[in-house]
């Protein structure tokens, strides 16, 4: 028996995705165990530390999260004796506990760290103080013993001063650094230097957008760079901290090496001891390659292909993270001679009866081509009447320099399994396929996004896939700028649900922490030049425009996006009777992490959408 879309009962309940729905966060070979790092949504989404062994190596209520730029990252790791090193969330100092141990410890209060990179039993961490003006940061070795807990002149400093940092490495004989640094006045996707240094002076490489420095054991010096428009690994010879001739690029592959870098400890490759590397390569969805010395590479068939990391190696036994088009998100253990493949966490395999697979489209816009991925509504038991056309929600990932992967998830299917398409964006200025692509958005942002999701949405209902009377738009942070923007231009969305999303650019530069204090001048232009630009681009001053349903939820101790973003528009629209509904969650931030709230908020917009689009939701 058919019933309308919208209303077909689902197993996907708000609970089950809250339950479902952990982040992983980093793994690594610890003796005979593997550890990984794992969010607990019913705990408030506190970041732990799990044992294959079965053991919950980080107890409640130590959480390893790092705030440095914001948005954190590396805020834990071990050496092979087991013993945890990691950022505790509520005062970012770093912290050692030995196995079956305490927590100590290691740096004084105040500063934040991340980035944590463990080498020859020496410890590193990118430092953020923002107590002092101006703000610094800087690369230090901690010592392991405690000594600096009290006494911060006993952290050695490699590097320091205004700039931003990332990824130190330390070459085998423990003589040499590298690192990876960028001015504050462009982001590091847009230029990023590779730096050597000796201890005596430093050495910058003629990098574009340097990531992920590593050294090999005969000195040499690996890192992803795209000076030709792809995120590609280079090797460069090293004399001392001197390059000796020019870098020779190692992969010609036409995807990318590497993504925004948002948060530290990300690892897109790692070297093998016998000079081998395995490395990921991204053309909207991920691949693993094992690249052999001469170049020649081939592919691994793992699961993951979607925000893969290459965590941690031993001999010829690599362990990933990620997402897949396949399974859960999961931690897995791979030979990458024999091919076994361990699941190591997560990685439920998806039931294609219930779970929908992405079909990854291209649809032509008014500036080029935009990539996204549907999936269509899913469920083994319901059905729909013949001439009914399904109503489709458009996501549309933050960032902006981000990107989504078609990736499986049960957020997906709490749509697809109640009869409601999902349309996932790759909109201009989105990474994954390259420079020329990413750099779509500069100078375009409220105009490149808006047009392609909407060229999107009406690709999709010009193929007769969706009801182009049903078709909503959500996103948050960026994405809610997107939503915001579209729903001002009007004619395509019927509805609009906005997580934490930008109203206004100048209330949002007036608030940007440092990572991204001159990120939006790329994006639309400088100041004060560009200020009617700001001001006309805004959202907030054209929401008399906004004529559809609007749904705004807010983390009330947002620092990127604070709730008065989402309160203007509320304001503005309350003014002019357009139906709305506002929710603020106490103690969330920049991003949604509990349980409660994570079930609460996805009610409401079941709820929403089923009242926009005339159904009524199965319970």
């Amino acid at each position: 028996m058919s019933s309308p879309f919208g209303t077909w009962p689902s197993p996907f309940t708000p609970d089950r995705i809250a339950a479902s729905s952990p982040r992983f966060d980093g793994a690594a070979f610890v003796g005979d165990d593997i550890w990984w790092g794992e969010s607990v949504p019913a705990e408030g989404g506190r970041l732990t530390v799990r044992s294959s062994s079965g053991a919950e190596i980080l107890p409640a209520p130590w959480s390893a999260r790092s705030r440095v730029h914001e948005y954190g990252g590396g805020a834990w790791t071990a050496d092979g004796e087991g013993t945890l090193f990691f950022v505790e969330a509520k005062d970012q100092r770093v912290h050692r506990m030995p196995r079956g141990g305490a927590p100590m410890p290691l740096t004084p209060a105040g500063p934040a760290h991340g980035g944590l990179r463990l080498q020859n039993g020496r410890l590193f961490a990118v430092r953020e103080d923002l107590s002092v003006a101006p703000h610094q940061r800087g690369i230090v070795e901690i010592p392991t013993d405690g000594s600096a807990s009290d006494d911060p002149t006993l952290l050695k400093v490699l590097v320091e001063g205004e700039s931003f940092y990332a990824h130190p490495a330390l070459s085998p004989d423990g003589t040499r650094a590298a690192w990876v640094e960028w001015s504050g006045e462009r982001m590091p996707w847009q230029h990023a230097s590779l730096v050597l240094s000796d201890g005596t002076g430093r050495t910058e490489l003629p990098t574009r957008a340097a990531l992920q420095p590593e050294w090999t054991d005969d000195g040499e010096i690996l890192y992803s760079d795209d000076p030709s428009g792809r995120w590609a690994l280079h090797r460069q010879r090293v004399d001392g901290r001197e390059a000796v001739g020019p870098a020779e690029r190692i992969d010609d592959t036409d995807a990318d090496t590497g993504y925004g870098l948002w948060v530290l400890g990300n690892r897109w490759y790692r070297p093998l001891a016998d000079g081998r590397i395995v490395a990921v390569r991204t053309n909207g969805r991920d691949e693993v390659d094992v690249i052999e010395r001469d170049g020649g590479a081939h592919r691994i068939p793992v699961p993951a292909d979607g925000h893969v990391s290459i965590d941690d190696v031993a001999g010829t036994r690599v362990l990933l993270s990620g997402n897949s088009s396949t399974t859960a998100p999961g931690v897995w253990c791979v030979d990458v001679d024999s091919g076994d493949i361990e699941v190591v966490a997560g990685a439920t395999p998806a039931d294609p009866t219930w779970m929908p697979a992405a079909s990854e489209i291209l649809v032509d816009g008014a500036h080029g081509p935009v990539h996204a991925f549907v999936y269509e509504p899913v469920n083994p038991s319901a059905s729909a009447a013949d001439d009914e056309l399904p109503p489709y929600l458009v996501l549309v990932h933050g960032g902006p320099t981000a990107h989504v992967t078609g990736a499986s998830s049960a957020a997906i299917a709490f749509w697809t399994s109640r009869g409601i398409g999902v349309l996932d964006v790759n909109y201009g200025g989105s990474t994954g396929y390259g420079r020329a692509y990413r750099e779509r958005l500069d100078g375009g942002w409220g105009v490149v996004d808006v047009d392609d999701v909407i060229a999107a949405a009406r690709g999709l209902a010009d193929a007769g896939l969706a009801d182009p009377d049903r078709i909503a738009i959500r996103g948050g942070s960026a994405g809610g700028w997107t939503v915001l923007s579209s729903l001002v231009r009007g004619g395509t969305f019927a509805a609009g649900i906005s997580r934490y999303g930008v109203a206004d650019l100048r209330m949002l530069t007036e608030h940007s922490h440092d990572f991204e204090a001159h990120y939006v001048e790329g994006l639309v232009g400088p100041l004060p030049e560009a200020e009617a630009l700001y001001v006309d681009r805004s959202p907030l001053t054209h929401a008399d425009r906004i004529g559809v349903p609007v749904l705004l939820m807010q983390g009330a101790e947002d620092r990127v996006v604070p709730p008065s973003q989402s309160e203007a528009i509320r304001d503005a629209l309350a003014q002019r009777g357009v139906e709305h509904e506002y929710v603020l969650y106490p103690g969330e931030g920049h991003g949604f992490r509990a349980s409660e709230t994570i079930i609460d908020a996805l009610e409401r917009e079941l709820g929403f959408l089923g009242r926009v689009f005339g159904f009524t939701p199965a319970r």
